[in-house]
């Protein structure tokens, strides 16, 4: 008898922002392969009796490669065992989530997608940068800080009237604003980054595209980190100019 593999998303690290379906299935595993930043809800897992694989990925460090975590998933669904796959954020926003259910497809595994709150939208949000707003770009665009094969068209992204939001970005800020800059985005734009968000550690710097780099240099940030760029990050500083008036 196969067993069934649930591609599941901590969310952004809190353990009560984690979705009841989410929890279920967490509990009712034999085995969860789980990434690095899941922040607090590695305390749910040490609540299981399910089998505990740590396959997390950080720059410059693989415990596995991506082809041994696919095959790990389909041999455990094959030996019959209910398997999550626990990923920060949610496992199809630049989580690998979507490599992962075409391998079990292929190797004829029923899976099932349990979402996740994503950091993209959840971190600037906890800092007080909403990623829309009906005053500021009319358009969201999330990108890989980590585009490693030259596909992002930097002209049309500093061209789009969009608020960018950058995950795994931190090591790479200062390609990322120098491209911006150099494809015509205003230097003057507004940029945010926030280290550690959600946890009692979250840190927000905010600058300029011209400026950010040496901000976040001279304050020594990092990851993981979301950087916003874009008006919105002036709905932050409005709340933080209110509050310091009151």
């Amino acid at each position: 008898m196969r067993g069934k593999v649930f591609i599941v998303g901590a969310g952004p690290g809190k353990k009560d922002l984690l979705t009841i379906r989410a929890l279920n299935v967490i509990k009712e595993a034999d085995v969860i392969l789980y990434d690095d930043l899941i922040g607090e809800v590695v305390e749910v897992l040490n609540e299981t009796k399910a089998e505990l694989i740590s396959v997390g990925k950080r720059k410059g460090f693989h415990k596995f490669e991506q082809e041994e975590i696919n095959r790990m998933l389909a041999d455990l669904a094959k030996a019959g065992k209910k398997v999550v796959r626990l990923k920060g954020g949610d496992p199809f926003v630049f989580g690998r989530g979507g490599e992962e259910i075409e391998f079990l497809a292929k190797e004829g595994i029923e899976f099932e997608y349990v979402p996740g709150v994503t950091s993209a939208i959840a971190v600037p949000g906890a800092a007080g940068i909403p990623i829309t707003h009906r005053n500021c770009d009319p358009a969201v665009v999330f990108i890989t800080g980590h585009e490693a094969k030259g596909r992002l068209n930097w002209s049309a992204l500093a061209k789009l009237n969009a608020t960018i939001v950058v995950l795994m970005g931190l090591s790479n800020i200062e390609k990322i604003c120098k491209n911006l800059i150099e494809n015509g985005k205003d230097p003057e734009t507004p940029v945010a980054v926030i280290e550690r968000g959600f946890s009692k550690d979250q840190r927000v710097v905010d600058g300029t595209l011209r400026d950010i780099v040496e901000k976040v240099r001279s304050m020594n940030v990092s990851p993981p980190a979301v950087i916003v760029v874009g008006n919105v990050v002036d709905i932050m500083r409005t709340i933080a100019k209110v509050r310091s008036e009151n």
